[in-house]
């Protein structure tokens, strides 16, 4: 090296971010990702699509029967066999999508470590495989709703506001946990039984009606699905049933969900963009 030449100076050279190539890139490969991997998760099976339909309606026999003929909550509820049936099939879009996300990243490791795309595509692509099976399984719940003589109203316009909502938290959630089970393997472990703690923890399996006034009471009403599942069972199964401001208990009552909600949604962008970056090192 000359004397006159410049010190050399060591740079940070950063990986592909979150959302690299534009948008319509972006879009394109989220998009083929995910029929793809909704085509391979039904592959070689016997029953093939039918078994996205299959599942929630099996979950949905076991519960009945339980909470119907063994413990009798169905009989102190309105139209309680549709409203189990919504519920699961709407809770089990929030869980197969995050059940996915989590070791989403993990499971595309090859990938992610030899081709420059970007990363936000991954965890997204699980959050609408599961989309695209609770379109179909939605379809099931229609027909349920008017069979079962669920008188229809106006309100069921409204739905889209609640699947808004369940697809923004899912998403902010299952990108903080992708990100975050590529440095701590303990987070798919810890999911796992978070999620099987907020399955009761929600009224998905009972009206929140039924739970007493008490701390119990007041720490469920804080957790954000509860307000929007509560929400959900007024416009959609039972005018009469109590609606999130009222199990919330008022509006400055329900800031504490709403906060919630919004960390949890901003937080997983953030840190899902702060990590993006470093993830192929970090594999």
């Amino acid at each position: 090296m000359s004397d006159g030449a410049p010190p050399l100076v060591l740079e940070e050279v950063r990986g592909p971010s979150a959302v690299g190539g534009g948008r319509r890139r972006f879009f394109d490969l989220l998009l083929l990702v995910s029929v793809t991997e909704f085509k391979k998760s039904f592959y070689g099976t016997a029953l093939g699509y039918v078994w996205s339909l299959v599942r929630p309606l099996l979950t949905f026999a076991v519960l009945l029967v339980v909470f119907t003929k063994i413990i009798r909550l169905g009989s102190e509820v309105e139209f309680y066999p549709v409203l189990l049936l919504f519920n699961v099939v709407v809770f089990g879009f929030f869980q197969e999508a995050t059940g996915a996300a989590v070791n989403s990243v993990l499971a595309q490791e090859g990938i992610v470590r030899k081709t420059q795309f970007p990363r936000l595509v991954i965890p997204m692509a699980s959050v609408l495989v599961a989309f695209f099976t609770l379109t179909l399984n939605l379809i099931v719940v229609v027909i349920f709703l008017l069979a079962y003589g669920v008188p229809a109203m106006w309100t069921w316009l409204l739905f889209p506001v609640i699947l808004a909502l369940m697809i923004v938290l899912t998403s902010g959630i299952s990108l903080m946990l992708s990100a975050l089970n590529v440095r701590f393997r303990d987070v798919a472990i810890i999911w796992s039984v978070i999620s099987m703690v907020l399955l009761y923890g929600t009224p998905v399996i009972y009206p929140f009606e039924i739970v007493p006034p008490g701390l119990i009471h007041d720490v469920l009403a804080i957790n954000p699905l509860t307000l929007i599942f509560a929400q959900a069972h007024v416009w959609i199964i039972d005018p009469n049933a109590e609606g999130a401001l009222a199990v919330a208990g008022g509006w400055w009552q329900m800031l504490p969900a709403a906060a919630i909600f919004v960390t949890t949604c901003v937080g997983g962008a953030w840190v899902f963009r702060r990590e993006a970056p470093r993830i192929a090192e970090l594999l």
